[in-house]
């Protein structure tokens, strides 16, 4: 990628994080990024193609903060601490986790009345519940996928629902993150009991 666009894709995380997506002008977001309105275009074509990146973008670089599922040794040899250090990941108190949730967030409540960023954000939620449905599984291999499938829905959406709250100070980081490990700890019971059947 290079460094003109993702200066872009960074500015528009920016102010897709401060001002939301119907907050994001063009212009703004040239200055932004510090470079002309036409290059912005040439990169991304249109106002939905910007929003599209940058949802990838965003993606990617959470993928790098939480790890991902780049170690799939360590994932198998000890599933537990790789699941949960990955949802954790998501509340660290840094401006670009910060920055990458309140982005992702305005880009999902934008999607209600965006139809057209509805299907990059369930492709990007989809590619998210499946990393967690497979941490899952390496901690409970004899579970069925359906029902690994549906605890990573439950997990991701309450990791959702935590770091809003925690982002708007509604909610302590230190108490989101002990209500995720107590979820985690819930659906790993739950699993367990499934793939003993």
């Amino acid at each position: 990628m290079t460094d003109r666009r993702t200066a872009i894709l960074e500015a528009a995380a920016r102010l897709i994080a401060r001002r939301g997506v119907r907050g994001l002008r063009m212009e703004e977001l040239a200055t932004e990024a510090g470079v002309s309105t036409a290059l912005v275009y040439y990169y991304f074509k249109d106002r939905a193609g910007i929003l599209r990146h940058t949802l990838e973008f965003i993606n990617d670089r959470a993928e790098r903060y939480t790890g991902g599922l780049d170690d799939l040794e360590a994932s198998r040899a000890d599933p537990r601490n790789s699941l949960e250090q990955s949802l954790l990941l998501e509340f660290q108190d840094l401006a670009t986790v910060r920055e990458n949730s309140t982005a992702w967030g305005e880009l999902r409540a934008s999607a209600i009345f965006e139809p057209g960023l509805r299907e990059d954000l369930t492709k990007a939620g989809l590619s998210w519940v499946q990393e967690v449905a497979f941490l899952l599984a390496c901690a409970h291999p004899m579970t069925p996928a359906p029902a690994l499938t549906t605890s990573a829905e439950r997990l991701t959406a309450l990791l959702e629902g935590l770091s809003m709250r925690w982002l708007s100070g509604v909610l302590h980081v230190a108490h989101a993150r002990e209500l995720m490990l107590e979820a985690v700890e819930v659906e790993l019971e739950h699993l367990g009991r499934l793939g003993q059947h």
